[in-house]
């Protein structure tokens, strides 16, 4: 499969600089790697915040924020 990185960006929410940015599958596998969920799990601003941990995201979808 083709990776799409330059159309990836166009969406891609991270603002963290990153190598990894718009190549999603080695983003996912890094980030799972580390007990983490990606930027692109979590709105703008709870991920300026680079809390990319589970239990923010469920905090953040417990309070409906996702």
């Amino acid at each position: 499969m083709e990776c799409k990185k330059e159309r990836n960006q166009e969406w891609c929410n991270c603002t963290y600089p990153c190598s990894l940015k718009g190549i999603c599958c080695e983003c996912v596998a890094y980030h799972r790697r580390r007990g983490e969920l990606p930027a692109c799990f979590f709105p703008p601003e709870a991920e300026k915040t680079y809390d990319r941990s589970f239990a923010y995201f469920v905090k953040l979808y417990q309070q409906g924020e996702l």
